[in-house]
């Protein structure tokens, strides 16, 4: 059976991904980890600041401020 052009397309694909060499540990970079870590955090801060903006009842304002507190604390520990 004949294969479309899109088939070889990605047939094609799939063996130069597979000729280009991963180092054996993953990302070679440093402190990659720690860069992801915060990055989570950072997004995590915008969400809960976005959440604030629209909460009206108290006690989960009070909830998300705390969170909001936590994930602020691990940014500067991350980053020293």
């Amino acid at each position: 059976m004949a294969r479309g052009w899109e088939s070889k397309s990605v047939e094609q694909q799939m063996e130069d991904r597979e000729k280009v060499s991963i180092p054996p540990g993953g990302n070679t970079h440093p402190n990659a980890r720690q860069e992801r870590d915060i990055g989570v955090l950072e997004l995590s801060r915008k969400h809960l600041l976005k959440e604030l903006e629209t909460i009206s009842n108290p006690r989960l304002r009070e909830l998300k401020q705390r969170a909001l507190a936590h994930i602020e604390s691990q940014l500067r520990d991350a980053s020293r």
